[in-house]
C-alpha cells in the first residue's frame, strides 16, 4: 500500500517502520500506540516486530477501553482498516509473543491463552475473580427468621404486580453477593429499599445491632440520585418500623466511600488490611465501574459483609478499561457463584420512550424507526439534513430561562430549569459535538439577549464538574449554574451530594459548560427531556449501547436527530471489549 505521510499529522509516528508505520498509517494504530511498543521492545530487547505489533494493539485495545487483546480475534476487530495489511500468521504470532522476553519476570506483559495482557490489568482481573470467588465459597448467610422474611416479602412487594422485585430480594437476601440487573424503571430502587428492610429486620430478630449500610455510586450525582431515590421508596413503600430500623444512611462515591489516599489515584484508605466498617455495601450504576475500581472494592468489603452491585448492563460501560458488570452478569451465574436477580418489566416510561428503548436494546431497527416516525408526545424523530432550526426552538427556551432565574438571583430556579432538558452528544469535538453545539447555543443566547458572552463565566451558564475536587466537596458529574447575587457578585451553585453548595468561579477548575454534554458522562442521570445528536455513519462511537443508553436518560420526553442509516448502523454496531472476567469466572 502506498500512502503519503503528512509530517504534521499527529496520530503518525514519523519513525515507525515496517508493521508498525503501516499499521499506522493505515489508521489502526495511532503514535501513541506505537511508541509505547516501541520503548518496551527496545528497553527490554525484543527484536521482532510481530511482538512490537501485538504490543502496540494492546495498547490500542485499552485505550478503547478492553482489558486485554485476544491475538486470535484482533484482525475481525479492526475490520476494513486492516484488510490490506500484513497481518502475523495467528500460529507463529502467538509463539513469537510467548517466547518474547516482554513476558519474562518482571514481565510488563501477561498471555493467558490467546489473551494479551498488560500485567497490572492481569492481575487485577486475577484479584476480582479470586475474591468473588472466595465470597460465594462462604456459608450462605443465616436466615434468623424464615416466617419473618416470607411475612416481609408479602408486605413489601404485594400483589403480581411485584414478582420480579420479590423474587430478586428474596434472591439478595440469601447470598453474600449480588448482582441485581434491569433497564430503566423496571423497580431496581424499589428491590433495594425493601432488601435493606427486610435484612434489618434479620438482623433485629437475630438480636444483632442495626445495620451499616453504604450506598454508593462511581459518580457524584449518581450517588445523589440513588439517595433520592431510596429514600423516595422508603417513605412510600416501607413502614415506619421499617425506617426505624434502617435508620440514617447517605449514598457517596465509590471514591469518598473507599477513602483518598494522598500518594495514589489508584489506591484508597480502605483495603485489605483496612476493611469497610458496613454490614451492606450497595453500588448503583455498576456498569460505570472499571476493572480497576471493582478491584479496589472487592478488596475494601468485609468477607461476610452483603454486596449488592445494581445497574443496567446494555448501558455504556466504565469509560476506563473493563466491562465488569456484563461481565458479572454471565460469569458468575454461569460460574454456579450466584443466582441472577434480574428485573424486565419496566414501569416508568410512557409507552413510547419504554418501547423504543426495548426495540433498540433487542436489535430491532424496523420497530425503531417505526416508533420514531410514528410522532407522538413523548418521542421526536428530527432526520433534516440541517437540524439547526429545529434545535434552536427546542434548545434556547431552556437556556434563557436558566439565564433569567440566574439574573435574578435565584438558584433554585436555576437549577430545576438546568434539569428540564439535556443535549446528548456521541462525540466532543465535530459538527455533532459538544465543543461545537456549546458554541452554537452561546450564539443564539448573544442574538436573543445581544449579550456577547465574553466573560468565561457568564450569567447562567450552565456547568458539569468533570473531576473530583476532595478540597471543595465536588465530584465528577455534579452540575452547577452560575447566578448573579443582589449585591452584583456572581457565584456558582452547585448541587452537590452534600447539599447546595456555592462557590466563587475562580475556586472552579475542572468543569465544562453544559449547554451540550456527551452520552457518556450523561450516565447516572436523567431529565425531563433528552435530544440526542446521533453522529455521522463514519463514527467509531456510534453503537447500540451508545443509542440505548442515550435514549434512557429522558424521563418524559425524548428527540433523535439523525438519519435512518444512523439509526441502523448504530443498532448493528455493539460496544465490544476484549477481557477475560466471565470466561474466569464462568470456567475455572
Amino acid at each position: 500500500m502506498t500512502t503519503t505521510a503528512d509530517e504534521f499529522d499527529a496520530s503518525l509516528a514519523l519513525t515507525a517502520a515496517g508493521r508498525l508505520r503501516d499499521f499506522n498509517q493505515a489508521g489502526v494504530l495511532v503514535a501513541a500506540d506505537v511508541h509505547v511498543a516501541t520503548r518496551l521492545t527496545s528497553m527490554l530487547g525484543e527484536g521482532d516486530e510481530s511482538v512490537a505489533l501485538a504490543c502496540a494493539l494492546l495498547v490500542r485495545a485499552v485505550r478503547a477501553g478492553s482489558v486485554c487483546l485476544d491475538l486470535t480475534e484482533v484482525r475481525e476487530e479492526v475490520g476494513p482498516d486492516g484488510t490490506d495489511l500484513d497481518w502475523p500468521d495467528p500460529g507463529e504470532w502467538l509463539a513469537a509473543v510467548a517466547a518474547s522476553p516482554l513476558l519474562a519476570a518482571p514481565q510488563p506483559l501477561r498471555l493467558e491463552g490467546s489473551r494479551l495482557y498488560f500485567d497490572r490489568y492481569w492481575r487485577e482481573e486475577e484479584q476480582v475473580e479470586q475474591d468473588l470467588r472466595r465470597r460465594s465459597a462462604q456459608p450462605a448467610p443465616v436466615i434468623a427468621d424464615e416466617d419473618a422474611l416470607q411475612a416481609g416479602l408479602s408486605r413489601l412487594f404485594p400483589g403480581t404486580s411485584y414478582d420480579e422485585q420479590r423474587i430478586a430480594a428474596q434472591t439478595a437476601a440469601r447470598q453474600w453477593t449480588t448482582v441485581l440487573t434491569g433497564g430503566p424503571g423496571t423497580g431496581k430502587t424499589t428491590t433495594v429499599a425493601a432488601l435493606l428492610a427486610l435484612l434489618a429486620e434479620q438482623a433485629e430478630k437475630a438480636g444483632q445491632r442495626r445495620p451499616w449500610i453504604a450506598l454508593t455510586a462511581p459518580t457524584g450525582k449518581a450517588a445523589a440520585r440513588l439517595e433520592e431515590a431510596v429514600r423516595d421508596e422508603m417513605r412510600h413503600r416501607l413502614s415506619d418500623a421499617d425506617i426505624a430500623r434502617l435508620g440514617n444512611f447517605h449514598a457517596r462515591t465509590l471514591h469518598m466511600l473507599l477513602g483518598r489516599h494522598p500518594d495514589s489515584s489508584t489506591r484508597f484508605r480502605h483495603n485489605r488490611g483496612n476493611r469497610l466498617p458496613h454490614d451492606i455495601v450497595v453500588v448503583d450504576e455498576t456498569s460505570m465501574v472499571s476493572l480497576t475500581m471493582m478491584a479496589r472494592l472487592l478488596e475494601a468489603v468485609r468477607p461476610d459483609a452483603r454486596l449488592v452491585l445494581v445497574g443496567d448492563p446494555d448501558q455504556l460501560a466504565s469509560i476506563e478499561a473493563g466491562a465488569v458488570l456484563a461481565d458479572l452478569v454471565e460469569g458468575l451465574v454461569a460460574g454456579g457463584h450466584a443466582k441472577a436477580a434480574e428485573l424486565r418489566t419496566s414501569h416508568r416510561f410512557g409507552s413510547e420512550i419504554g418501547e423504543l428503548a426495548l426495540a433498540v436494546r433487542e436489535n430491532r431497527p424496523d420497530d425503531v424507526l417505526a416508533v420514531l416516525r410514528r410522532g407522538g408526545d413523548r418521542v421526536t424523530f428530527i432526520e433534516d439534513e440541517d437540524p439547526r432550526e429545529a434545535l434552536r426552538s427546542a434548545l434556547l427556551p431552556d437556556a434563557l430561562a436558566i439565564r433569567e432565574a440566574a439574573e435574578a438571583g435565584n438558584a433554585d430556579a436555576a437549577l430545576a430549569a438546568l434539569q428540564r432538558h439535556r443535549l446528548l452528544c456521541a462525540h466532543r469535538d465535530g459538527p455533532w459535538g459538544v465543543t461545537y453545539w456549546n458554541r452554537t447555543v452561546e450564539r443564539w443566547i448573544t442574538e436573543e439577549t445581544e449579550d456577547p458572552l465574553w466573560d468565561t463565566w457568564y450569567v447562567g451558564r450552565p456547568i458539569l464538574v468533570t473531576a473530583n475536587d476532595y478540597g471543595l466537596g465536588i465530584y465528577n458529574g455534579e452540575l452547577g449554574v452560575t447566578v448573579r447575587r443582589s449585591d452584583g457578585s456572581l457565584r456558582v451553585y452547585i448541587d452537590s451530594t452534600r447539599g447546595r453548595l456555592d462557590f466563587a468561579p475562580g475556586r472552579l477548575g475542572n468543569v465544562e459548560t453544559l449547554h451540550a454534554m456527551t452520552i457518556h458522562k450523561a450516565q447516572g442521570s436523567q431529565a425531563a427531556e433528552v435530544t440526542v445528536l446521533l453522529p455521522g455513519e463514519d463514527s467509531r462511537l456510534l453503537t447500540r449501547e451508545l443509542f440505548y443508553t442515550a435514549v434512557t436518560r429522558s424521563q418524559d420526553q425524548v428527540r433523535i436527530v439523525g438519519a435512518e442509516a444512523a439509526v441502523r448502523l448504530a443498532l448493528d454496531h455493539r460496544a465490544l471489549r476484549a477481557t477475560g472476567l466471565r470466561q474466569r469466572l464462568a470456567h475455572h
